[in-house]
């Protein structure tokens, strides 16, 4: 598409505020909660990202689709951001391992794209007021109508999207004469976490969202897994009796992101929405057992109560948020159970957090000598 042939565009934040930019591609109207990644790369890691669902994502990197897209970077078979918002947009790019452009990659996917936006004073303005909902569109013309059509838009605020990101039917991952067996709950996993695992000598089955831990059991997993997901953990009522069943049972049990927020909420721990969440590739997590830290790949907006995981006689802090103090890691003190905040398959982002699977490796084999 020919830069000079881009429509108007404008965004419209909840609480009435107005950016204006141009549609690349052809354009629409796209609605969600607008949020904002500070990575100044893997763009198509984030767009992939089933964590996303739902939400309008605004790069903080000013170019995006410079490099293009292969489908070995992609974290899961689609495109599941609702929107993007860039400064500039590129239509070529220059990797030579590129199969594609990043317009054509999200053309397919019929996603809205609005360019030439002063990111720069949208980021500030998000993160001053807060993430909320918006909607982007090329209907111009009627700002009343797209107000009155984003006042319908739900609240990401008990907001249950796991069901429409997780597998329909179980699928398998690795090499099935592996010396672990995983059962792993698909909240909205990403592919890069299951190939972490798989890299570990551990034959994985991913099973829906929904799944009972009876029929978890009937895989005679070493090992459970809770994944990464996007909306509100609360409402996953029936995935947190599945947690308690699994903790119950003592068998290993680990989770990552919305897996962290609902192994909280199974031990008695609340959940709140943040004020923007934690969106990039350059957070730094202080790991509490060791003193050391980490620089981790984060993407959530509701994290753990501090207060009560504190006064939780059965969980122990493991890691920090240098930033502002929110719990990035725990564990439970008397159950092979751990959890973290952040993404330690990175996908895109640093490796300094890998260490978790092995760790998680380590208390499968533990339990296992325990129980021999």
């Amino acid at each position: 598409m020919n830069y000079l042939d881009k429509k108007d565009a404008v965004l419209i934040l909840a609480d009435g505020t107005i950016f204006h930019g141009k549609a690349v591609g052809s354009g629409g109207t796209a609605t969600g909660e607008i949020c904002f990644n500070t990575g100044m790369s893997g763009y198509q890691e984030i767009f992939t990202d089933p964590s996303y669902s739902g939400q309008i994502m605004v790069t903080t990197n000013p170019h995006i689709g410079n490099y293009g897209v292969r489908d070995i970077d992609a974290e899961s078979e689609s495109v599941k951001i609702a929107g993007l918002i860039v400064k500039n947009f590129s239509e070529v790019f220059s990797r030579e391992a590129a199969q594609s452009d990043l317009l054509t990659y999200l053309q397919e996917k019929k996603l809205v794209i609005m360019s030439d936006v002063d990111t720069r004073a949208l980021v500030r303005y998000i993160r001053d007021h807060g993430a909320q909902n918006a909607i982007i569109s090329t209907n111009v013309d009627d700002i009343t109508g797209l107000k009155n059509k984003l006042q319908q838009v739900p609240s990401m605020k008990g907001l249950e999207l796991a069901s429409t990101v997780s597998t329909k039917e179980p699928y398998f991952v690795g090499d099935e004469n592996a010396s672990f067996r995983i059962a792993a709950l698909d909240l909205g996993i990403k592919s890069n976490i299951l190939k972490n695992l798989a890299s570990r000598d551990t034959y994985i089955k991913v099973f829906p969202y929904n799944t009972s831990f009876e029929t978890l059991k009937e895989f005679q997993p070493d090992g459970y897994f809770l994944s990464n997901g996007p909306g509100d953990p609360e409402p996953l009522t029936q995935v947190i009796d599945t947690a308690k069943a699994i903790i119950a049972s003592g068998a290993p049990l680990f989770g990552i992101c919305l897996g962290h927020q609902i192994i909280a909420l199974a031990n008695g721990i609340s959940t709140y929405k943040m004020h923007n969440g934690h969106r990039g590739i350059n957070h730094p997590i202080k790991n509490l057992e060791t003193g050391k830290g980490e620089i981790t790949s984060q993407n959530h907006g509701f994290a753990i109560d501090k207060d009560q995981t504190m006064a939780n006689k059965d969980i122990e802090i493991t890691h920090i948020h240098l930033n502002d103090d929110t719990v990035a890691g725990i564990k439970m003190v008397n159950k092979p159970c751990f959890s973290v905040q952040y993404h330690p398959e990175a996908g895109p982002g640093p490796n300094d957090a890998t260490y978790l699977f092995d760790q998680f490796i380590e208390l499968i084999k533990s339990t296992k000598k325990k129980i021999a």
